[in-house]
């Protein structure tokens, strides 16, 4: 008989409780996942909105952020300035479309806007984006809402253009405010340069004979007339500013004991001067101080800006503050006609005896040794200078009026323009190409401010014209009172000008040149100390 195999299946009621056991798993598991889920809703609290809810911003649809583009955590000032200007706009269009709800939620919020600005203002911190984003947001709603009302492009348009044109005028308004101000402070003297000048007369007074003795024996000296030296001048009221460019020009010199240097100022600071220069020594060079007051021949018969000087409409120009509004303050500053600016254009009359020298400006600073100076060959030309060309604005056409016959007859308006400050002058080549009489010859021409406005440099150009020797752009390095200057050209400068307002021994001087500048002032003078807070 034969034996039946076994049935290697699971009976049906073992399959059905299999089966049911993993439902039951799921439905378990679903339940619990849900209950959490519940849970957890609950326990997160509701987030409040930024602003209260009105008539305009409720309908507003929730799940559109329109701050993505406005919420810049790094400019939070900038966006609150943008959002303000463009709901001014809206502002005065709602008022237009009588829209008064609309225009007095949007003046309030400009309002809470303006208030977190003054703020932060008043606090000296900048805006967080923590405390300010409600504010950005509730104005961003609003300006959404604007958007959404459809008002005529057009209008808005000129709407804007208006208040564009507003700020340009408010900028340039305070620009012209800016410039002036600027202006003033560098015209200014300083209390402290001036209580120095009182101090050095009181001092010249107190030791008058040993200070006279000591001027005596240096203006005696053989040194003064002996070409075979190194001669510098200076022309200068400041005597801080003169001490740095001879103590700076020393302090750099292979061989100060063969420098000699030609002080000229004015009668106000002769004394002071002299004194400073008498009881401070500057190694081994020798100095000499001169007033222009005691040349002879500088009188208005033979000087055309002191015969100019002499008549109404150039004192009225400088003077009176009754000129042309149009015309900017610093082209009637009086600075303009001082003799110690035009000296410059006299040098064989200050210098009779010499060759050879070298003119600084005082406001320089010297960082090399300048010897080289004496013996490059200027090539039969009568002064060495840097050219400042390497930028349009730099040349002629930049500094004289090109629709004047006389000057668009003799001079292309793309030559190259150059720099006073720092210039090596053959004095015997003046003489024989009459430059003085140049400089005579232009400006009896300029009596009505027609060729040019204002400066020297100008009528330089005039009177120096075709006898100009190029000298490296090393030599002199311009630009510190006024911009940005390559660090590796100031490295590399035998002198550098502060020329522009931002003077060294000013406030309103760039403080990272300012240290090339004190480091030649010796702050722990007694005069100093009781004249200066540094």
């Amino acid at each position: 008989m034969r034996r039946r195999g076994f049935d290697l299946r699971r009976p049906g009621r073992r399959r059905w409780l299999s089966s049911g056991w993993i439902w039951f798993l799921l439905i378990g598991l679903g339940s619990l996942l849900f209950l959490l889920l519940v849970t957890t809703q609950e326990k997160t609290p509701r987030s409040r909105p930024l602003i209260v809810q009105n008539s305009f911003t409720s309908s507003f649809p929730g799940d559109l952020n329109v701050t993505d583009e406005l919420l810049n955590p790094l400019s939070v000032t900038r966006q609150l300035l943008d959002q303000i200007s463009l709901a001014k706009t809206y502002l005065v269009i709602s008022k237009e479309n009588n829209n008064l709800e609309f225009a007095r939620e949007l003046g309030g919020q400009v309002r809470n806007c303006q208030s977190l600005l003054a703020t932060a203002a008043t606090r000296g911190y900048p805006l967080s984006v923590e405390e300010s984003e409600a504010t950005i947001r509730g104005m961003a709603l609003l300006l959404y809402q604007a958007q959404q009302l459809h008002y005529d492009g057009a209008i808005t348009i000129t709407k804007m253009k208006g208040q564009l044109q507003t700020l340009e005028e408010k900028s340039k308004l305070e620009t012209d405010k800016s410039s002036k101000f600027g202006q003033i402070a560098a015209e200014e003297l300083p209390k402290s340069l001036y209580c120095l000048g009182i101090k050095l007369t009181m001092e010249w007074f107190k030791n008058l004979h040993r200070y006279r003795r000591a001027v005596e024996a240096r203006t005696s000296s053989e040194k003064l007339r002996n070409n075979n030296l190194y001669h510098y001048c200076i022309f200068s009221d400041n005597i801080l500013a003169a001490s740095v460019v001879v103590n700076s020009t020393v302090t750099n010199s292979k061989h100060p004991d063969l420098l000699v240097f030609h002080v000229v100022t004015d009668e106000v600071n002769y004394t002071p001067m002299r004194a400073w220069f008498s009881m401070n020594k500057f190694q081994d060079a020798t100095i000499e101080v001169q007033k222009f007051e005691d040349f002879t021949w500088l009188n208005a018969s033979y000087v055309p800006i002191l015969k100019q000087l002499k008549e109404s409409d150039t004192q009225s120009f400088y003077f009176s503050g009754k000129g042309n509004s149009k015309t900017p303050i610093k082209f009637r500053n009086p600075k303009y006609l001082s003799m110690l600016n035009h000296l410059r254009f006299y040098m064989p009359e200050v210098f009779p005896a010499l060759h050879k020298v070298v003119f600084l400006d005082d406001d320089v600073v010297v960082q090399k040794d300048l010897s080289e100076l004496f013996s490059i060959n200027l090539n039969g030309n009568v002064i060495g200078a840097v050219e400042t060309c390497m930028e349009t604005f730099h040349r002629f056409h930049k500094y004289l009026n090109f629709s004047h016959p006389l000057i668009k007859a003799h001079f292309d308006p793309d030559d190259c323009g150059w720099a006073f400050g720092m210039n090596v002058i053959d004095l015997r080549e003046w003489k024989k190409k009459n430059v003085t009489g140049n400089y005579h010859y232009w400006q009896e021409r300029n009596v009505d401010h027609t060729l040019w406005k204002l400066g020297t440099l100008p009528p330089g150009l005039l009177a120096f014209y075709g006898m100009v020797e190029r000298l490296d752009a090393k030599w002199h390095v311009l630009g510190l009172g006024y911009k940005e200057v390559e660090q590796s050209a100031i490295k590399e400068g035998a002198v550098l000008h502060y020329n522009g307002n931002m003077k060294p021994w000013l406030k309103i001087g760039m403080e990272k040149y300012k240290i090339l500048w004190d480091k030649y002032v010796d702050y722990s003078h007694p005069l100093l100390q009781r004249c200066f807070v540094h």
